[in-house]
């Protein structure tokens, strides 16, 4: 990346973290005080959203604030979006589609199975989308699921919300004249993530494997797992180069060392979580010696606050 490209990097990086901060985290935390719970809420108040568009590399852009964030790759064959974020955002990832240019949209891929991630798909497929997502995610989105940690239980999507076309384990798109090369994670925030690699714009999407400055969610009851999501970063690592952009579920766009930094974070608090649980102290106790002090003022203000966040890796240590 030459020096243009990486003031301009920072520089959204900036933007974007107080727009992400803003626009998509804040306002989870204000749901959890409200009495229709997470999900519930989350839907309704999606049409207010802040929806900002950044143009990354390439023919890459990637609108943020919609629920996760969503890579759009356009180009001769229509656009090709990754990730739907939420149904009730649609009047606003409209406008920020049609900002972009007026390809007409034609594929989806989730990244996940999540409702902030896959809430759009069935309005995207009556727009024109096929939808491709990993063979879990189409598991998930067709049977009722329970997510304990929203103590919420999902019915099955509507017909047209399901993906047509899945995989097992890699995928590999031609389009546009560029590759887009898709790569399941072992059980990580999921049991259905993949991983998007724009090769020529040399951009990776990440989903949720990664929360850019913010402390993420692990959704156990779908085989996510604290060491999963180790693992994962660990594997982003090995792939991403000093010059790769990297789209995180969540929170604003990233490179290595932000990602380097969320891999020792995510290790460091499973270390000590498990030392205080091998000495018998109880999650309260625990929380109460603030394992995650040094990184609480940045990290805990979003969409898990440091008590989650400490129970969810108490949870698998």
């Amino acid at each position: 990346m030459n020096t243009k490209d990486s003031a301009v990097s920072r520089r959204h990086f900036l933007v974007s973290a107080c727009v992400a901060t803003t626009a998509v985290i804040l306002a989870p935390r204000r749901i959890f005080a409200q009495g229709d719970g997470l999900v519930q809420t989350a839907r309704k108040t999606a049409a207010n959203s802040t929806i900002t568009v950044q143009k990354l590399r390439g023919s890459v852009s990637v609108i943020m604030g919609a629920g996760g964030n969503i890579a759009v790759l356009s180009g001769q064959d229509g656009k090709l979006l990754i990730d739907a974020g939420f149904a009730g955002a649609r009047p606003k990832i409209e406008a920020a589609l049609a900002s972009i240019n007026s390809d007409p949209i034609k594929h989806l891929i989730n990244t996940h199975w999540h409702f902030d991630h896959t809430d759009g798909n069935e309005w995207l497929h009556s727009a024109g989308a096929t939808i491709l997502a990993h063979t879990n995610t189409r598991k998930h989105l067709s049977t009722t699921t329970r997510v304990e940690g929203w103590n919420f239980t999902f019915t099955p999507w509507p017909a047209g919300a399901i993906p047509t076309e899945v995989f097992d384990d890699e995928r590999t798109l031609k389009l546009h004249g560029t590759t887009v090369a898709l790569k399941h994670y072992a059980p990580a925030h999921t049991d259905s993530d993949i991983s998007v690699h724009f090769t020529d714009a040399d951009i990776l999407h990440v989903g949720d494997t990664f929360w850019n400055g913010y402390y993420p969610f692990i959704d156990y009851s779908t085989g996510g797992s604290i060491d999963g999501m180790i693992r994962a970063t660990e594997s982003n690592l090995a792939k991403v180069t000093s010059t790769m952009i990297v789209i995180p579920g969540h929170g604003a766009v990233g490179d290595k060392s932000q990602l380097a930094f969320y891999r020792d974070l995510l290790a460091g608090t499973r270390d000590k979580v498990a030392a205080f649980k091998k000495q018998g102290k109880s999650l309260d106790e625990i929380v109460a010696a603030r394992p995650t002090a040094a990184t609480d003022a940045m990290w805990g203000k979003g969409f898990r606050s440091p008590k989650d966040f400490i129970g969810d890796v108490f949870q698998g240590v």
